[in-house]
């Protein structure tokens, strides 16, 4: 039971990371995007 419990809890570690590294990228790309159409304004 201890190994089960452990094992899901590595699991949902991972995914968590996982899904940080996710929405940090989209953030970046937005953020790339924004920055391309303000230079477009200018």
């Amino acid at each position: 039971m201890t190994k089960k419990i452990l094992a899901a809890l590595l699991l949902t570690g991972s995914l968590m990371v996982a899904a940080c590294n996710t929405v940090e990228g989209a953030g970046r790309d937005v953020q790339s995007a924004g920055k391309a159409v303000e230079n477009a304004a200018d």
